[in-house]
């Protein structure tokens, strides 16, 4: 009976274990991002990055940017100043991509963006080989 007992456990084991991924406290990224905000910033709010292990492709977030301000996002996943693949891009309104910290090959752990429009802005943080899919993120803004 034990034997039996053990070999669905074993079997059950094989099926679940590749869907089940690390916990991500992004919450915590998100607060060790807020130190790390470029000076001459003054801190907007605070974003966590779960993207659930890799089953999340996409975590989005809107906010509405002023005309005549910059504003700066800062990225923090945990790995010594770099992103783990976490991709931040800035979109307007109308869904036209602004900004990127996927450059020229490279990524980046933050963007600025001048606004030259009142309106919701679009900020996205997708994964580019990233292993953790985990991060957390901050907004700041200067006039």
């Amino acid at each position: 009976m034990k034997k039996i007992i053990v070999a669905i456990s074993f079997t059950t084991l094989l099926f679940v274990a590749p869907n089940i991924y690390a916990q991500c406290d992004a919450d915590v990224h998100a607060e060790a991002c807020i130190p790390k905000l470029k000076e001459g910033f003054n801190f907007v709010k605070s974003y966590t990055i779960d993207g659930e292990g890799g089953s999340k492709s996409k975590v989005e977030y809107s906010y509405v940017f002023a005309k005549g301000t910059q504003y700066f996002i800062n990225i923090c996943s945990g790995v010594a100043d770099a992103t783990d693949g976490i991709v931040v891009s800035l979109y307007d309104s109308t869904r036209k991509l602004v900004s990127t910290s996927d450059a020229n090959g490279k990524l980046y752990n933050a963007i600025a963006y001048p606004c030259n429009a009142t309106g919701i802005y679009y900020i996205q943080f997708t994964f580019k080989g990233s292993q953790n899919h985990c991060g957390g993120a901050v907004l700041g803004f200067k006039r």
